[in-house]
């Protein structure tokens, strides 16, 4: 693949607009701290196999899916919006294709750094905590903990709110950060609610899956530091891989060092003519042979060829044979 015909139609974008990045504003830390809040009183209420756990029995128990069959087909696709292979695909073309417009690497870096965290945080509690699902559960009233499972908090809903949400943390305008954070807002609710009527987690499950989500979201401001670090980075990467694919002309091999080839003087070389003396010119000049005739002349005679040494030569002085005689008829 030619790199440098992407670099080069990459050059000729126009500049990135200014876009005012997020910062950590006291707005933002007390967002993020409530969240926190929350985050840690759903865990501690699990934990404690409170109301909230008792809860989770009760719709577990009333079975959603069984109450409104006819949505069962419909939500079994729209789940999908919160899986994160699916999801992250669609949103990294969506902001590759605005990288390479706008002359940035910020969003692709922004969405990989979301993603990232997204992983470490939940899957370390996911795998710590170890709660069984729904379908798994073995003794009614249990917070099921410790049990080897992998389903607290909820991946397809912290990835729901992460992977449509991260769309809103990159909008340039006041007014497309405003839908975006509306329409991210609907599917991240869907989902999640989604997953409890698909009876796949519980009500708990979801509850911290949106809490990891936001305080992602929230956190990022502080890894826009790192972000610019390696857009740079990658950046001065791309100059130097260029500068290497752009090699020094070749110069030639002088003639005399290849073997069968006369060299040639040039005219860079600054040789000083020979000069003839003077009395050179007005002598005789020394014949040259025999004079050549001239080509509309006629031509020598050339001498007749030998005969053949297969051929036998013809023999004029031998006489013919006579007939042989024929008997008369009597």
């Amino acid at each position: 693949m030619r790199t440098d015909r992407i670099f080069a139609r990459l050059d000729r974008e126009p500049e990135p607009p200014k876009i005012a990045i997020p910062r950590m504003s006291r707005h933002r830390v007390i967002l993020f701290s409530a969240t926190m809040a929350f985050y840690v009183a759903i865990v501690v209420a699990v934990l404690a196999s409170s109301w909230l756990v008792e809860l989770d029995w009760k719709v577990m128990l009333f079975r959603p899916y069984e109450q409104w069959p006819q949505m069962h087909a419909f939500l079994d696709y729209f789940v999908v919006l919160g899986q994160r292979g699916p999801t992250a695909v669609m949103v990294a073309a969506w902001l590759g294709w605005r990288s390479w417009r706008q002359h940035t690497l910020r969003p692709l870096l922004a969405l990989g750094a979301s993603l990232l965290l997204l992983n470490i945080t939940v899957g370390a509690v996911k795998l710590g905590l170890g709660r069984l699902g729904p379908h798994y559960a073995t003794r009614i009233g249990s917070a099921e903990l410790f049990a080897g499972g992998d389903i607290f908090p909820s991946g397809h809903t912290a990835n729901a709110v992460v992977t449509w949400g991260i769309l809103a943390y990159l909008a340039t305008t006041p007014r497309a950060r405003r839908w975006l954070s509306v329409l991210s807002a609907v599917v991240a609710l869907g989902v999640g609610a989604t997953t409890v009527y698909l009876g796949t987690h519980w009500v708990s499950d979801v509850l911290l899956g949106w809490a990891a989500g936001l305080l992602i979201l929230l956190a990022l401001p502080w890894c826009e530091p790192v972000i610019a670090r390696a857009e740079a980075l990658v950046f001065a990467l791309r100059a130097k891989w260029r500068a290497r694919g752009t090699a020094a002309p070749v110069r030639p091999v002088p003639a005399a060092t290849l073997p069968g080839v006369f060299a040639q003087r040039t005219a860079s070389e600054d040789d000083t003519p020979v000069r003839e003396p003077v009395g050179a010119a007005s002598g005789p000049r020394p014949a040259r042979g025999p004079a050549r005739p001239p080509h509309n002349g006629p031509r020598p005679e050339r001498p007749a060829a030998p005969p053949a040494a297969g051929r036998r030569p013809q023999h004029t002085e031998r006489a013919p044979r006579p007939a042989p005689a024929r008997p008369l008829g009597g």
